[in-house]
Protein backbone atom coordinates (compact mmCIF):
# COMPACT_ATOMS: atom_id res chain seq x y z
CA UNK A 1 0.00 0.00 0.00
CA UNK A 2 1.48 3.33 -1.08
CA UNK A 3 1.35 6.46 1.04
CA UNK A 4 -1.31 8.68 -0.51
CA UNK A 5 -1.16 12.33 0.45
CA UNK A 6 -0.03 13.56 3.85
CA UNK A 7 -0.17 11.58 7.05
CA UNK A 8 -3.06 12.59 9.27
CA UNK A 9 -5.22 10.98 11.91
CA UNK A 10 -4.51 8.34 14.54
CA UNK A 11 -1.77 5.72 14.31
CA UNK A 12 -1.69 3.35 17.30
CA UNK A 13 1.79 2.33 18.37
CA UNK A 14 0.80 -1.32 18.65
CA UNK A 15 1.57 -3.41 21.71
CA UNK A 16 3.19 -6.79 21.10
CA UNK A 17 1.17 -9.53 22.82
CA UNK A 18 3.12 -12.42 24.30
CA UNK A 19 2.09 -15.86 25.44
CA UNK A 20 2.94 -17.15 28.92
CA UNK A 21 5.91 -19.02 27.48
CA UNK A 22 7.34 -15.75 26.14
CA UNK A 23 6.55 -16.35 22.48
CA UNK A 24 4.71 -13.73 20.42
CA UNK A 25 0.96 -14.26 20.33
CA UNK A 26 0.51 -13.90 16.57
CA UNK A 27 -3.20 -14.70 16.61
CA UNK A 28 -3.73 -12.12 19.34
CA UNK A 29 -1.68 -9.57 17.37
CA UNK A 30 -3.94 -10.13 14.38
CA UNK A 31 -7.05 -9.68 16.55
CA UNK A 32 -5.67 -6.44 17.98
CA UNK A 33 -5.00 -5.10 14.49
CA UNK A 34 -8.58 -5.80 13.44
CA UNK A 35 -9.84 -4.17 16.65
CA UNK A 36 -8.04 -0.88 16.08
CA UNK A 37 -8.85 -0.77 12.36
CA UNK A 38 -12.52 -1.35 13.10
CA UNK A 39 -12.18 1.47 15.65
CA UNK A 40 -11.40 3.87 12.83
CA UNK A 41 -7.64 4.42 13.08
CA UNK A 42 -5.76 5.87 10.11
CA UNK A 43 -2.87 3.40 10.19
CA UNK A 44 -0.86 1.12 12.48
CA UNK A 45 2.68 1.22 13.83
CA UNK A 46 4.14 -2.16 14.83
CA UNK A 47 7.58 -2.67 16.41
CA UNK A 48 7.92 0.64 18.22
CA UNK A 49 8.72 1.44 21.85
CA UNK A 50 5.17 0.52 22.89
CA UNK A 51 5.66 -2.77 21.07
CA UNK A 52 8.72 -3.55 23.24
CA UNK A 53 10.96 -3.46 20.17
CA UNK A 54 14.06 -3.24 22.36
CA UNK A 55 13.44 -6.83 23.50
CA UNK A 56 12.52 -8.26 20.10
CA UNK A 57 14.97 -10.22 17.99
CA UNK A 58 15.46 -9.29 14.34
CA UNK A 59 13.49 -12.37 13.32
CA UNK A 60 10.63 -11.42 15.64
CA UNK A 61 10.53 -7.85 14.30
CA UNK A 62 10.45 -9.15 10.76
CA UNK A 63 7.66 -11.60 11.58
CA UNK A 64 5.58 -8.86 13.21
CA UNK A 65 6.06 -6.57 10.22
CA UNK A 66 4.99 -9.32 7.82
CA UNK A 67 1.98 -10.17 9.98
CA UNK A 68 0.92 -6.51 10.29
CA UNK A 69 1.03 -6.00 6.53
CA UNK A 70 -0.83 -9.25 5.91
CA UNK A 71 -3.52 -8.54 8.49
CA UNK A 72 -4.04 -4.91 7.48
CA UNK A 73 -4.53 -6.22 3.95
CA UNK A 74 -4.50 -2.74 2.41
CA UNK A 75 -7.17 -1.36 4.74
CA UNK A 76 -4.80 1.12 6.38
CA UNK A 77 -1.11 2.02 5.99
CA UNK A 78 1.43 0.06 8.01
CA UNK A 79 4.30 2.15 9.38
CA UNK A 80 6.99 -0.25 10.52
CA UNK A 81 9.21 0.63 13.43
CA UNK A 82 12.72 0.06 12.11
CA UNK A 83 15.01 2.21 14.22
CA UNK A 84 18.29 1.26 15.85
CA UNK A 85 21.26 2.97 17.46
CA UNK A 86 23.36 1.13 14.87
CA UNK A 87 22.98 2.78 11.47
CA UNK A 88 23.75 -0.44 9.60
CA UNK A 89 21.03 -2.27 11.52
CA UNK A 90 18.59 0.58 10.90
CA UNK A 91 19.25 0.29 7.17
CA UNK A 92 18.67 -3.47 7.31
CA UNK A 93 15.43 -3.22 9.30
CA UNK A 94 14.12 -0.39 7.15
CA UNK A 95 14.89 -2.34 4.00
CA UNK A 96 13.02 -5.28 5.46
CA UNK A 97 10.04 -3.05 6.29
CA UNK A 98 10.02 -2.00 2.64
CA UNK A 99 10.34 -5.57 1.37
CA UNK A 100 7.54 -6.75 3.67
CA UNK A 101 5.14 -4.27 2.06
CA UNK A 102 5.04 -1.63 4.78
CA UNK A 103 3.79 1.76 3.64
CA UNK A 104 6.47 3.68 5.53
CA UNK A 105 9.08 3.25 8.25
CA UNK A 106 9.46 5.07 11.56
CA UNK A 107 12.98 5.47 12.95
CA UNK A 108 13.80 6.52 16.48
CA UNK A 109 16.84 8.73 17.01
CA UNK A 110 19.91 6.63 17.88
CA UNK A 111 19.82 5.90 21.60
CA UNK A 112 22.62 5.23 24.09
CA UNK A 113 25.52 6.36 21.89
CA UNK A 114 23.87 9.83 21.74
CA UNK A 115 25.13 11.22 18.42
CA UNK A 116 25.34 14.99 18.02
CA UNK A 117 23.78 17.02 15.23
CA UNK A 118 26.20 15.76 12.58
CA UNK A 119 25.72 12.14 13.67
CA UNK A 120 21.93 12.44 13.56
CA UNK A 121 22.09 13.90 10.06
CA UNK A 122 24.45 11.12 8.97
CA UNK A 123 22.23 8.41 10.45
CA UNK A 124 19.00 9.46 8.78
CA UNK A 125 20.61 10.45 5.49
CA UNK A 126 22.27 7.06 5.26
CA UNK A 127 18.99 5.21 5.76
CA UNK A 128 17.09 7.49 3.40
CA UNK A 129 19.71 7.10 0.67
CA UNK A 130 19.81 3.33 0.94
CA UNK A 131 16.13 2.45 1.30
CA UNK A 132 13.44 3.79 -1.04
CA UNK A 133 10.54 4.04 1.40
CA UNK A 134 8.85 7.02 3.09
CA UNK A 135 10.58 7.66 6.42
CA UNK A 136 9.11 9.20 9.57
CA UNK A 137 11.52 10.56 12.15
CA UNK A 138 10.86 9.77 15.81
CA UNK A 139 12.14 12.11 18.50
CA UNK A 140 11.69 10.93 22.08
CA UNK A 141 14.43 12.31 24.37
CA UNK A 142 13.05 10.59 27.48
CA UNK A 143 13.90 7.25 25.85
CA UNK A 144 17.03 8.06 23.88
CA UNK A 145 18.91 10.59 25.99
CA UNK A 146 19.17 13.05 23.08
CA UNK A 147 16.86 15.68 21.66
CA UNK A 148 16.71 16.29 17.92
CA UNK A 149 16.69 20.05 17.41
CA UNK A 150 14.05 21.67 15.18
CA UNK A 151 16.83 22.91 12.90
CA UNK A 152 18.04 19.33 12.36
CA UNK A 153 14.49 18.14 11.69
CA UNK A 154 14.05 20.93 9.16
CA UNK A 155 17.28 19.96 7.42
CA UNK A 156 16.27 16.31 7.23
CA UNK A 157 12.80 17.24 6.01
CA UNK A 158 14.40 18.50 2.78
CA UNK A 159 15.20 14.88 1.86
CA UNK A 160 12.59 13.55 -0.56
CA UNK A 161 11.62 10.39 1.28
CA UNK A 162 11.64 11.85 4.82
CA UNK A 163 7.97 12.78 5.09
CA UNK A 164 7.20 13.48 8.74
CA UNK A 165 8.05 13.20 12.41
CA UNK A 166 6.56 11.69 15.51
CA UNK A 167 7.47 14.44 17.96
CA UNK A 168 7.54 13.23 21.56
CA UNK A 169 9.85 15.74 23.20
CA UNK A 170 7.00 16.81 25.47
CA UNK A 171 7.56 20.41 24.41
CA UNK A 172 4.73 22.08 22.48
CA UNK A 173 7.05 25.04 21.85
CA UNK A 174 9.64 22.81 20.17
CA UNK A 175 6.93 21.14 18.12
CA UNK A 176 5.61 24.52 17.02
CA UNK A 177 9.11 25.50 15.89
CA UNK A 178 9.40 22.34 13.79
CA UNK A 179 6.11 23.18 12.09
CA UNK A 180 7.22 26.79 11.62
CA UNK A 181 10.46 25.73 9.93
CA UNK A 182 8.90 23.10 7.65
CA UNK A 183 5.44 24.45 6.80
CA UNK A 184 6.61 26.10 3.58
CA UNK A 185 8.11 22.94 2.11
CA UNK A 186 6.43 22.20 -1.23
CA UNK A 187 6.52 18.44 -0.79
CA UNK A 188 4.78 18.69 2.57
CA UNK A 189 6.08 17.47 5.93
CA UNK A 190 3.75 16.08 8.58
CA UNK A 191 4.14 16.53 12.31
CA UNK A 192 2.33 13.98 14.47
CA UNK A 193 2.14 14.20 18.25
CA UNK A 194 4.03 11.48 20.08
CA UNK A 195 2.13 12.17 23.30
CA UNK A 196 -1.61 11.47 23.56
CA UNK A 197 -2.21 14.27 26.04
CA UNK A 198 -0.50 16.85 23.78
CA UNK A 199 -2.43 15.93 20.64
CA UNK A 200 -4.82 18.91 20.75
CA UNK A 201 -2.13 21.54 21.50
CA UNK A 202 0.09 20.18 18.72
CA UNK A 203 -2.80 20.07 16.25
CA UNK A 204 -3.59 23.69 17.13
CA UNK A 205 -0.10 24.58 15.85
CA UNK A 206 -0.63 22.63 12.63
CA UNK A 207 0.06 19.03 13.60
CA UNK A 208 -2.07 16.43 11.83
CA UNK A 209 -2.72 13.77 14.46
CA UNK A 210 -1.03 11.40 16.86
CA UNK A 211 0.97 8.20 17.09
CA UNK A 212 -1.04 6.96 20.02
CA UNK A 213 -0.66 4.61 22.97
CA UNK A 214 -4.27 5.08 24.08
CA UNK A 215 -5.60 4.02 20.67
CA UNK A 216 -4.52 0.45 21.42
CA UNK A 217 -7.43 0.21 23.83
CA UNK A 218 -9.70 3.12 22.84
CA UNK A 219 -9.23 3.47 19.07
CA UNK A 220 -12.75 4.76 18.38
CA UNK A 221 -12.58 7.49 20.99
CA UNK A 222 -9.09 8.74 20.07
CA UNK A 223 -10.00 8.67 16.39
CA UNK A 224 -13.17 10.67 17.07
CA UNK A 225 -11.19 13.31 18.95
CA UNK A 226 -8.72 13.81 16.11
CA UNK A 227 -11.39 13.65 13.41
CA UNK A 228 -13.41 16.37 15.10
CA UNK A 229 -10.37 18.62 15.28
CA UNK A 230 -9.40 18.01 11.66
CA UNK A 231 -12.96 18.94 10.65
CA UNK A 232 -12.69 22.20 12.59
CA UNK A 233 -15.04 21.25 15.44
CA UNK A 234 -12.81 22.16 18.36
CA UNK A 235 -15.58 21.98 20.92
CA UNK A 236 -16.41 18.35 20.19
CA UNK A 237 -12.71 17.51 20.00
CA UNK A 238 -12.15 19.03 23.43
CA UNK A 239 -15.22 17.27 24.84
CA UNK A 240 -13.67 13.93 23.84
CA UNK A 241 -10.22 15.04 24.99
CA UNK A 242 -11.35 15.88 28.51
CA UNK A 243 -13.30 12.65 28.69
CA UNK A 244 -10.13 10.75 27.82
CA UNK A 245 -7.67 12.94 29.78
CA UNK A 246 -7.65 10.76 32.94
CA UNK A 247 -6.93 7.55 31.02
CA UNK A 248 -4.29 9.28 28.89
CA UNK A 249 -2.48 10.17 32.12
CA UNK A 250 -3.22 6.77 33.61
CA UNK A 251 -1.50 4.97 30.76
CA UNK A 252 1.76 6.59 31.90
CA UNK A 253 1.61 6.12 35.66
CA UNK A 254 4.30 3.50 35.10
CA UNK A 255 6.76 2.99 32.26
CA UNK A 256 5.06 2.52 28.89
CA UNK A 257 3.88 -0.09 27.84
CA UNK A 258 3.25 -1.53 31.32
CA UNK A 259 -0.08 0.30 31.86
CA UNK A 260 -1.44 -0.10 28.32
CA UNK A 261 -0.78 -3.83 28.37
CA UNK A 262 -2.49 -4.04 31.76
CA UNK A 263 -5.46 -2.12 30.32
CA UNK A 264 -5.58 -4.42 27.29
CA UNK A 265 -5.60 -7.47 29.53
CA UNK A 266 -8.45 -5.95 31.58
CA UNK A 267 -10.46 -5.37 28.40
CA UNK A 268 -9.92 -8.84 26.99
CA UNK A 269 -7.54 -7.76 24.25
CA UNK A 270 -4.40 -9.75 23.55
CA UNK A 271 -1.51 -8.48 25.64
CA UNK A 272 -0.12 -11.13 27.94
CA UNK A 273 3.01 -10.58 30.01
CA UNK A 274 5.82 -8.09 29.55
CA UNK A 275 9.36 -8.97 28.66
CA UNK A 276 12.04 -8.43 31.28
CA UNK A 277 13.27 -6.07 32.53
CA UNK A 278 9.72 -4.65 32.53
CA UNK A 279 7.55 -6.02 35.30
CA UNK A 280 3.87 -6.39 36.12
CA UNK A 281 2.05 -3.23 37.13
CA UNK A 282 1.91 -2.51 40.86
CA UNK A 283 -1.42 -3.65 42.42
CA UNK A 284 -2.36 -0.16 43.61
CA UNK A 285 -1.83 1.22 40.09
CA UNK A 286 -3.84 -1.62 38.60
CA UNK A 287 -6.75 -0.57 40.79
CA UNK A 288 -6.44 3.04 39.64
CA UNK A 289 -6.31 1.99 36.01
CA UNK A 290 -9.27 -0.37 36.43
CA UNK A 291 -11.32 2.47 37.90
CA UNK A 292 -10.45 4.75 34.97
CA UNK A 293 -11.52 2.12 32.47
CA UNK A 294 -14.72 1.44 34.38
CA UNK A 295 -15.52 5.17 34.36
CA UNK A 296 -15.34 5.06 30.57
CA UNK A 297 -17.29 1.82 30.36
CA UNK A 298 -14.30 0.31 28.59
CA UNK A 299 -13.96 -2.86 30.65
CA UNK A 300 -17.52 -3.77 29.77
CA UNK A 301 -16.74 -3.88 26.07
CA UNK A 302 -16.73 -7.31 24.50
CA UNK A 303 -13.87 -7.50 22.09
CA UNK A 304 -15.05 -10.19 19.71
CA UNK A 305 -12.98 -9.62 16.62
CA UNK A 306 -11.88 -12.66 14.67
CA UNK A 307 -8.59 -12.55 12.85
CA UNK A 308 -8.73 -12.85 9.10
CA UNK A 309 -7.51 -16.29 8.15
CA UNK A 310 -4.00 -16.21 6.79
CA UNK A 311 -3.81 -17.56 3.28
Amino acid sequence: MKLKGELKGVYPALITPFKKNGEIDIAGFRNNIDYVIEGGVSGIVPCGCTGEAATLSFDEQKRLLETAVDQANGRVPVIGGSGSNNTREAVELTRYAMDSGATAAMLITPYYNKPGDAGQLLHYRTVAENVDIPIILYNVPSRTGINMKPSIVAELAKIDNIVGIKEASGSPAQTAEIIELTRGYKKGFTVLSGDDNLTIPIMSYGGKGVVSVAANVLPKEVSQMVAYYLKGDQKKALDVYYKLAPIMRGLFIETNPIPVKAAANMMGLAAGPLRAPLTTMAPENQKKLQAMLEALGAVKKKVAVKARAKK
